[in-house]
């Protein structure tokens, strides 16, 4: 390599560290704001996490201080003064609540705190659909058997969590309602459900026999 070829590679390399110099001296801040999100995101997840931790602990130390009571309305008094810091802490409590209420003898109470649950957005289908079904059983004497079968319908739509269950107790609402033939279709066709499971279709078999009529064969189902 020859003097000159080698005098414009100390140059050329000069130049690039300068550039890299000037690069860093006007856009280092970002490299080094990033670091320091970085480093205070990964500390306010760990003080986050760190604070649900505590505060799931206070909820659970809470909720059995208030189940120890031996009295249900005790129990009852001592859930409704706990405050849920997340909408699954509120609706395990109210969960909590109505079973202590139904205890207690307060049914009316027991149906509210389960449609508190019913009807909290923010949470998980599956949870809203169990707080809907057992506050619907709890009105199977009070609530008018048209009312029932419009919420067990909704229950009972295509991809619900608690379809089958719903579809079991709309058979018993056309029983009720001396549809002995609708109820039993209904149940027939339950049986046959691939989602049933053997509880269920055992006790759909058993209504069936009790109204009447004979369980149709199983039909193997597609694997």
């Amino acid at each position: 390599m020859s003097d000159t070829d080698s005098f414009i590679d100390e140059v050329t390399e000069e130049v690039r560290r300068d550039r890299m110099y000037l690069l860093l001296r006007r856009w280092g801040w970002v490299g080094v704001a990033a670091v320091v999100l970085i480093v205070g995101g990964a500390a306010f997840n760990e003080y986050r996490k760190s604070r649900d931790t505590a505060q799931a602990q206070d909820l659970g130390d809470s909720i059995l201080a208030a189940l120890s009571e031996n009295d249900s309305d005790a129990r009852a008094a001592g859930l409704r003064e706990i405050e849920a810091q997340s909408p699954g802490g509120n609706a395990v409590l109210n969960m909590l609540l109505s079973a202590s209420q139904l205890e207690a003898g307060s049914r009316e109470e027991a149906v509210n705190s389960l449609n508190a649950v019913a009807v909290q957005g923010d949470l998980p289908e599956i949870y809203r659909a169990i707080a809907s079904f057992k506050a619907l059983l709890l009105q199977s004497d009070t609530l008018p058997a048209a009312d029932r079968r419009q919420q067990f319908e909704a229950l009972a739509a295509p991809g619900a969590p608690l379809r089958l269950l719903a579809e079991e107790q709309l058979a018993l609402i056309d029983v009720s309602e001396g549809n002995v033939d609708a109820a039993l279709d209904r149940l027939q066709a339950l049986r046959q459900d691939a989602e049933v499971g053997i509880d269920l279709q055992q006790r759909a078999a058993q209504l069936i026999v009790a109204l009447g009529g004979e369980p149709e064969p199983l039909v193997a189902q597609q694997g």
